[in-house]
């Protein structure tokens, strides 16, 4: 059986008095590349951020790497985030430091490496997201919206994780770039060996890159599988969610 890298347990959460997830369970293994999805306000980045520690759940058990995130000490999840990293949706970037620094920041952080040789990573990693060299001394403001996104991609393979999380990363993208960032997220999986946890709306991102879909509905998971196996479950949102693509020409099809 493969490594579960994340697995989540009978998770309920309850946000400003509403429910959000009732006895929620799923797990992603070592080298899936696994897209989140559900209508809105179903909790896709309030699950996110419960994964990586940033909120806690009412109830259940959440653990990466067979570590538990709520059980631990703060030094255990500093230990525990150098092995994943994190594109939120609107990137998060300082913008009153260089884009060479944004990148370099984790390593700052989590490294004694000497501030030259973190900058000189840095350099790397940007260059690994397909950014030019001039990139890296320019501030997030003078980039486009396709760039900014590299640069946080950058920033979150910063530490070399194994797991990377990305929250609606091809968001406010134009077609082009969106689609040019679905090809560089599958080659980095590919050839780093990266598990990818990734929350979308985007069906052309599923449709070209994703080996498996989780449907997220009424609090809990509707449903997990290809695109072929999910497109037999009998749900209305998830049929008008499909729709949308069948409706430009498009069939059903696995990966």
């Amino acid at each position: 059986m493969a490594e579960l890298v994340i697995d989540v347990q009978n998770v309920s959460t309850t946000l400003g008095g509403r429910s959000i997830h009732r006895d929620l369970s799923l797990s992603v293994a070592r080298g899936e590349v696994i897209a989140l999805i559900g209508g809105s306000g179903t909790g896709k980045s309030v699950l996110m951020r419960e994964i990586i520690g940033l909120l806690k759940p009412q109830a259940g058990r959440i653990e990466l790497f067979g570590q538990s995130v709520w059980d631990s000490t703060s030094e255990q999840m500093n230990t525990l985030r150098r092995r994943f990293g994190v594109l939120f949706q609107d990137g998060a970037l300082f913008s009153s430091l260089t884009v060479e620094d944004n990148v370099a920041t984790p390593l700052f952080e989590h490294t004694d490496l000497p501030h030259a040789t973190c900058r000189q990573l840095a350099r790397l990693k940007l260059a690994l997201a397909g950014l030019p060299p001039d990139t890296a001394g320019k501030r997030p403001s003078e980039l486009s919206g396709g760039m900014r996104k590299r640069v946080a991609l950058a920033r979150a393979l910063a530490l070399d994780p194994e797991l990377l999380f990305l929250d609606e990363p091809t968001s406010g993208l134009d077609p082009i770039s969106a689609r040019a960032f679905d090809k560089l997220i599958r080659l980095l999986a590919d050839s780093l060996g990266l598990t990818v946890f990734l929350v979308t709306h985007d069906l052309d991102t599923l449709f070209s890159i994703i080996d498996r879909v989780i449907v997220l509905s009424d609090g809990q998971v509707l449903g997990s599988g290809t695109l072929a196996e999910l497109k037999h479950i009998d749900d209305p949102w998830l049929r008008d969610y499909f729709a949308a693509r069948a409706s430009e020409g498009e069939t059903v099809h696995g990966n």
